[in-house]
């Protein structure tokens, strides 16, 4: 499928990462900025605002571009919705948005992907433009696993895997065999401090590792799981070894920095095949 690409933005870099992708590479776009967005930094494609509440408004003016692919791109945190601002199309989905607001993360993105898809859009992922945000299997840096770390991988790859049904969690600190924390609403962030507050006393000796991975139900055209420098830095404070993640499947930001930044700190950063 050929034809301009409607970027729907949220925060950060990706949106303009992957503006400059589609102008490096000759093709042709549309940002549709999300309140708290900026219309800067955009590589030159026209920017339109967006609001939560007028979905209708939105989906005539990605047509009025002759967009027919979308990539929802950048942080987009739960909004607060005016209802007295819906207009007809987002009232009329109103009651799957409010129902699907009250369940998980997946929930209500397969509801959101479900209306851009009825409109007529095809939903595609980021990393369909920017091959480079994935990492393939094995060792991206100069440090690799000791088996010890490959075990604790191996034990926080299947808590995981167990808390994927119920919508919970893509990270854990798992040392010596023992979970030092869970990643919940609060993020990556808040469960590496937390592990750096708490978690000297479980050691059992071992530094312990992050593993991240995609939720078995996650749709990762939009919400691919994400570390980056920052992830880096919260690990080595929290004293792990290393950080694990899903090969193809977790958004590396800024790689280069990423892996400079754990060759420099002396953490391994590994890509599990087959998680």
């Amino acid at each position: 499928m050929t034809g301009p690409v409607g970027i729907v933005a949220g925060r950060g870099q990706l949106p303009k990462r992957l503006a400059a992708r589609l102008v490096e590479t000759g093709q042709t776009g549309v940002v549709a900025a999300l309140p708290g967005t900026g219309t800067d930094g955009f590589a030159g494609l026209p920017v339109i605002a967006a609001r939560y509440e007028k979905l209708g408004r939105l989906f005539a003016d990605l047509r009025g571009h002759a967009v027919t692919r979308i990539v929802l791109a950048g942080a987009i945190e739960r909004p607060e919705l005016d209802l007295r601002a819906l207009d007809l199309t987002t009232l009329r989905a109103a009651p799957r948005l409010l129902r699907a607001f009250r369940r998980g993360d997946d929930g209500l993105l397969r509801v959101v992907i479900g209306l851009f898809e009825k409109a007529g859009f095809a939903v595609v992922g980021a990393h369909a433009f920017l091959p480079d945000l994935t990492l393939p299997p094995g060792a991206a840096g100069r440090h690799r696993p000791a088996p010890a770390d490959l075990a604790d991988i191996a034990r926080a790859d299947e808590i995981l895997g167990a808390l994927g049904p119920v919508d919970l969690g893509q990270a854990a600190v798992v040392a010596g065999g023992l979970c030092l924390g869970l990643e919940t609403i609060q993020g990556t962030d808040a469960l590496l401090g937390f592990v750096a507050e708490t978690g000297e006393r479980y050691r059992r000796g071992a530094r312990g590792v992050l593993v991240k991975r995609p939720k078995q139900a996650q749709d990762l055209r939009v919400d691919m799981p994400v570390i980056g420098p920052g992830t880096v830095a919260a690990s080595a404070r929290a004293g792990l070894a290393g950080i694990a993640v899903a090969a193809d499947a977790v958004m590396v930001v800024d790689a280069a920095e990423t892996i400079a930044a754990a060759d420099a700190a002396g953490l391994f950063l590994w890509a599990m095949a087959g998680s």
